[in-house]
């Protein structure tokens, strides 16, 4: 297992806790309605085991932001997290008021109630500098009535906001489940990787894949990178190679505004970057056509997707690298005619020894559409902008909490006491979690 050095639910005792949770349920919405997702039923595993163990649990979460049409309160969330919890969630309309407060001192153990919509309050917004994170009233007032924080939405992680920053100053913190899961996951394909390491960067837009390629080749993450999408075929025209009508739709969606970093990189790690020798259009008809890479010139219709020499070549590499990491889809998955690059790629994947990370919401959207279960691979995160920042060496606001408030429990001063008088001075895990209220400790 990849080292961590924050503290998870493992290291304290929930029973009779009353158990803070902050998670990240935020889901899209359909004619008003909130989809169910892997998310919810991620963290729904957190709380219920915490639930099992005999914990009080007060949910925190978020939905859009005030001026997106998909805010919303949470109470259908409520609903739908009680299906993945294996039982009733009780939703409260407010968040730290009398009436919430009271709720809380009245939970028994097992019993989970689900706080409004942390963003519908204007202090979730702080920017910690001219007020601390932890004076924020409701950040007071909750940890008034609350033992023990743990955060679990590993996916806002790389947000400095109050209730991701605040309670790790004000109650003993730990990380939930799925913080734990992701964390050490993205280490092992980063920090802990086996090599030779592979990415596989694609998808319909450049910039999150060129950012990841240029840091993974720059910081020597990667011993071979694997393109696809529109940065594969800006890696082509980078090598001088000519895409035909492709490269009017590249200019069209100002992608060519890409193409100096691009070169810069060919131009250094030339070795090191793959690039599709093959490709697919769909003819009048619908139906699939390949051509090579030497045929785009004289090609009258865009393409859209890798040929299968191209998915077996970057099969190949997948079977020879012992950590394997996939952003994006190789090709428009969407339509039939386009799936075969992406289904090709992700099937190497299940059938490789190495260790596999794939993420990003259209990868997601593809294994579910081609019914590929998450288990066959290491590991599918649930995260966006919070895996792509670690993956690029980033430190994330809120696991540097997580960290800071181990230090204070004790974890990391035991761990690197050199006097008597250290050790002594450490608080222990268990000292840190006993409850705080007693007329709360069930």
């Amino acid at each position: 297992m990849t080292p961590i050095d924050f503290l998870t639910i493992d290291d304290f005792d929930p029973n009779g806790k009353t158990v803070l949770i902050r998670v990240d349920i935020n889901a899209a919405i359909e004619k008003g309605r909130i989809q169910d997702s892997e998310r919810l039923e991620a963290h729904g595993r957190t709380i219920q085991e915490l639930c099992e163990k005999g914990a009080k649990v007060v949910v925190m979460a978020h939905q859009g932001r005030a001026d997106d049409k998909d805010y919303a309160r949470l109470d259908q969330h409520a609903i739908l997290l009680s299906k993945h919890v294996n039982r009733k969630v009780k939703y409260v309309s407010d968040l730290s008021g009398k009436p919430t407060l009271a709720a809380i001192k009245k939970l028994t153990p097992g019993k989970v109630i689900l706080l409004e919509n942390i963003r519908m309050y204007a202090e979730e917004g702080l920017d910690g500098k001219k007020k601390p994170f932890e004076k924020a009233l409701f950040v007071q007032e909750l940890s008034s009535v609350c033992d023990v924080f743990v955060n679990d939405a590993f996916s806002a992680a790389h947000r400095a906001q109050t209730s991701l920053m605040g309670f790790t100053h004000t109650l003993p913190s730990y990380a939930g489940r799925v913080m734990q899961h992701e964390y050490e996951a993205i280490q092992k394909a980063t920090a802990h990787a086996k090599r030779p390491v592979v990415q596989l960067l694609g998808g319909g837009k450049p910039d999150e894949p060129l950012g990841l390629m240029e840091y993974a080749l720059e910081h020597d993450q990667a011993d071979k990178i694997l393109t696809s999408g529109v940065l594969g075929e800006l890696c082509l025209m980078a090598k001088g190679k000519k895409l035909g009508q492709k490269e009017w739709w590249l200019k069209e969606q100002g992608y060519l505004a890409y193409m100096p970093k691009v070169q810069a990189l060919m131009k250094k790690h030339e070795d090191k970057i793959d690039v599709p020798g093959d490709f697919a259009y769909a003819d009048e008809h619908g139906i699939r056509v390949e051509v090579k890479l030497e045929q785009l010139p004289d090609l009258q219709q865009n393409v859209f997707d890798i040929g299968t020499n191209t998915a077996r070549a970057y099969g190949r590499e997948i079977h020879a690298a012992k950590t394997i990491y996939l952003k994006g889809p190789l090709g428009a998955y969407e339509q039939k005619a386009f799936e075969l690059g992406t289904r090709m790629v992700m099937e190497s994947m299940m059938e490789t020894k190495g260790f596999t990370l794939l993420g990003g919401g259209h990868t997601i959207t593809a294994l579910k559409k081609f019914g590929f279960p998450f288990k066959k691979f290491g590991h599918v995160s649930l995260a966006g902008g919070a895996l792509l920042e670690m993956l690029q060496g980033k430190k994330l606001p809120a696991i540097e909490a997580l960290k800071e408030s181990a230090r204070k429990i004790g974890y990391a001063q035991a761990a690197n006491a050199t006097t008597t008088s250290d050790c002594a001075s450490a608080i222990t895990v268990s000292e840190a979690t006993e409850p705080r209220h007693k007329e709360n400790s069930g």
